[in-house]
């Protein structure tokens, strides 16, 4: 348990492997953000876009994975934990949604190429479940076992995002536009908040090792190319990007944005991860700060202007 003082109450405790997981309901006003809201760093910009780009179809997909799952969980104190979970996917799908529509498709850039396919992925996943659950349980089960794995194991990486990002104060020094730094660092904390929920839930309906590591190898693949391919479909939409875009040229000053800070080295995060997640006794509990995650949420100008406290 560690203690957390808030600014206008009690302190109050916070368990680290359980703790509670609230949805709040917060809004964004893109109108005054820029295409580009990493001044002069076009290309870090549109490396963070690319989760925007997936991030409102991949949360659906977590939330379609973790419903299926809910009907075989007994623990009480797991299916609050998952109605916490999905209240603030569905609110973190919406708000990624409002920057495609606000930002990259107002400033020409056409998203759909990806985020149409994703979501008819979507669609005929939910309609494929329903038919394999009829004709084979046993598949039926064996498949969302590996899709939560793979959930598992993106909410790993996207946890110690959050957490990067929360403490990145590099970015702050940049200039990067206050509602979009809001808006990462609000989901970043979310999603430190709620890291367990899906790893739990995996191991609840019988996911063991050999699986997760075998499914980490499939999100690790998909990780890659939403990164790289997001970043480089982006570049090459961007009507203010002069000459020709190429993998060379994005490189280079893709390592220019890491020595600068304003985005992590990707290559390393992925790969520098591996022995941590891997690790047979591994809990996302152990990784990640919950108190710190509350303490920009107890700051966050989105989440104090909807009127939340932190519990």
């Amino acid at each position: 348990m560690t203690r957390l003082p808030t600014p206008d109450g009690p302190a109050f405790d916070i368990d680290e492997r359980h703790p509670p997981i609230r949805t709040r309901r917060v809004s964004f006003d893109w109108s005054d953000t820029p295409l580009h809201w990493i001044p002069g760093d076009p290309v870090a910009t549109h490396i963070i876009n690319s989760f925007h780009l997936v991030l409102p179809e991949g949360e659906k997909w977590f939330i379609q994975c973790v419903k299926d799952a809910r009907p075989h969980i007994r623990d009480p104190r797991l299916l609050e934990e998952i109605k916490g979970f999905i209240g603030q996917e569905m609110v973190h799908a919406r708000s990624h949604q409002g920057v495609l529509d606000q930002i990259l498709e107002a400033n020409g850039i056409d998203v759909s190429r990806i985020t149409g396919p994703a979501g008819q992925g979507n669609a005929d996943r939910a309609r494929q479940m329903a038919e394999l659950k009829v004709r084979s349980p046993r598949r039926w089960r064996w498949r969302l076992r590996f899709e939560l794995a793979a959930v598992a194991s993106i909410e790993h990486y996207t946890a110690v995002l959050g957490q990067w990002i929360m403490d990145n104060d590099r970015l702050d020094k940049a200039g990067v536009d206050p509602t979009m730094l809001d808006l990462l660092r609000w989901h970043g904390a979310e999603e430190v908040e709620h890291r367990s929920v899906v790893f739990d839930v995996y191991r609840a309906v019988g996911g063991r090792y050999p699986m997760r590591v075998a499914a980490w190898l499939v999100s690790l693949s998909f990780l890659y190319w939403a990164l790289i391919g997001g970043s480089l479909y982006l570049l090459r939409q961007d009507p203010t990007i002069k000459g020709r875009v190429t993998l060379p040229r994005v490189y280079r000053a893709y390592r220019r944005s890491v020595r600068k800070g304003h985005v992590p080295g990707v290559f390393r995060l992925l790969l520098g991860e591996a022995p941590v997640y891997l690790r047979p006794s591994h809990h996302p509990s152990q990784v990640c700060s919950t108190p710190r995650a509350l303490e920009y949420l107890m700051h966050s100008p989105a989440a104090r202007q909807a009127g939340y406290t932190p519990y």
